[in-house]
């Protein structure tokens, strides 16, 4: 079993961005720009957002954080995403989900700009990345693969068994495992939790990327010997065995499933790290006008 590093293979990648974005600067006299809003107080999302500044520091961007409490009407929360979009100082804005009930998603993601959709959600983009031309690609896929890339993983030819469907990594994580590049060129089979014999099907899977949102769903006699294991899922339990109070679990059995793989992500550690810089990239990339113009 060999680990996939998230810290390693991120820490490589930051190094790279820090280098562009002080090319970036030197010749443009601005940072590249990242703004992220931040609706209520839950404990996940102020880690990941507070996580997402920080690196932003580290490797040479602007960021900057607009919060609300969850009192914030949906007119409101729309008016500043299109004051937003309207600002040429910046060039990626995040909504931290989840937002409040009152709140459609739906009408936020498709509210904010696709040239600074940096979380790579609006529809133009995910359409875009469907017929494989320049988009900004969902930041967790996009970290999935910079990984594979950092650590020379071959994918093609593989099978990869996709356990999840969501928007935001599942149905994207197919498409882009299918494509003809590399990492890519891979006979994809897409499964969630209404698969007839889930089992059987993952089984088959050289490369298995969990992303279906429980702990731990991903056993030991679901994965093949020698298969390379992608373990998307954060599940947060309260811990009284850690400072902070919660303890963070995989989709996937780590204990147990990790002596059966050639290669396994852990978590944390792992794609959580890839996903930040997957979301540095297509900042930086949107700073440089590299997708759209």
């Amino acid at each position: 079993m060999n680990l996939l590093d998230g810290k390693f293979a991120s820490e490589k990648i930051k190094t790279e961005i820090a280098e562009e974005a002080a090319a970036f600067l030197a010749e443009s006299g601005r940072k590249p720009h990242l703004v992220a809003i931040l609706v209520g107080n839950d404990g996940g999302s102020e880690t990941y957002v507070a996580s997402k500044m920080k690196n932003c520091e580290k490797v040479g961007f602007q960021s900057s954080l607009i919060r609300y409490d969850n009192s914030v009407t949906e007119a409101e929360l729309l008016a500043k995403i299109g004051e937003i979009n309207d600002d040429a100082g910046v060039d990626g804005l995040i909504v931290q989900l989840p937002l409040p009930k009152h709140i459609d998603p739906e009408k936020v993601t498709e509210t904010i700009d696709y040239r600074k959709d940096v979380d790579g959600f609006h529809p133009v983009n995910l359409g875009r990345m469907m017929r494989n031309l320049p988009c900004f690609i969902p930041a967790t896929p996009y970290g999935i693969l910079l990984m594979l890339k950092a650590y020379d993983i071959d994918t093609t030819g593989k099978h990869c068994v996709v356990v999840g469907r969501s928007n935001i990594v599942g149905s994207p994580m197919s498409i882009l495992m299918a494509r003809n590049a590399n990492p890519g060129n891979c006979t994809v089979t897409l499964t969630h939790s209404k698969t007839h014999n889930l089992k059987e099907m993952v089984l088959q899977g050289d490369i298995v990327v969990a992303a279906i949102g429980r702990k731990n769903f991903v056993t030991a006699d679901m994965v093949k010997t020698g298969a390379i294991i992608i373990d998307v899922g954060i599940n947060r339990e309260t811990s009284t065995e850690t400072k902070s109070g919660f303890k963070l679990f995989g989709d996937v059995d780590f204990d147990n499933v990790a002596p059966k793989s050639s290669w396994i992500t852990p978590v944390p550690g792992g794609v959580g790290l890839m996903t930040i810089v997957g979301l540095l990239k297509n900042t930086l990339a949107s700073a440089k006008k590299e997708i759209y113009s």
